[in-house]
């Protein structure tokens, strides 16, 4: 089913089940290209923490994907970055159908809207809104996922970071510093 619903004033185009936005959610995000160490701890919290949660993140290739698979597609929200006619990345594809039929898939765009690079920033904050708290795995200082800190700070949402050993996910290790 594909349709629309106004929720928590955002205007989104939906498959899937709906009723996982009544249950409690934590949004979890990082990086396109993760350490082993990254994708691990990812793969536990998301496998752990969706026995109680609904796992929402982006869809994106990386931690998003690592997220979503571990919390075995029934208990899990992507955000899509594209109108629900694509299935974006492609190498996602079969992730996200599996999420379409057995999860939720939410989009703010209409059919036909292709990955242009200023959906993301939206989609980012969405992710962050949906969740009631943020878990960062891994962050470059100058990336999407601190754009979805900001968010987060903004929204007054509690945030949770992976630390990291020096020289890698610079930006969470900068958030551990700053408290």
């Amino acid at each position: 089913m594909n349709s629309t619903i106004n929720y928590q004033n955002f205007n989104l185009f939906y498959k899937g089940d709906l009723s996982l936005l009544d249950k409690p959610k934590i949004a979890i995000v990082g990086s396109r290209r993760p350490r082993q160490y990254t994708k691990e701890i990812t793969s536990k919290l998301s496998s752990i923490l969706s026995k109680k949660y609904v796992i929402v993140s982006g869809g994106a290739m990386g931690i998003d994907a690592i997220a979503h698979q571990n919390a075995q597609y029934h208990n899990t929200i992507m955000v899509a970055g594209t109108g629900l006619d694509k299935r974006y990345p492609a190498i996602n594809k079969k992730m996200i159908q599996s999420i379409e039929d057995n999860g939720l898939v939410l989009s703010q765009f209409e059919a036909g809207v292709p990955s242009n690079r200023w959906n993301f920033p939206l989609r980012n904050e969405l992710v962050v809104a949906l969740g009631d708290v943020l878990i960062v795995t891994y962050a470059d200082i100058n990336s999407g996922t601190m754009r979805s800190v900001e968010y987060a700070l903004k929204m007054n949402k509690q945030i949770y970071v992976l630390p990291h050993r020096i020289g890698e996910s610079d930006g969470t290790n900068k958030l551990l510093e700053q408290n």
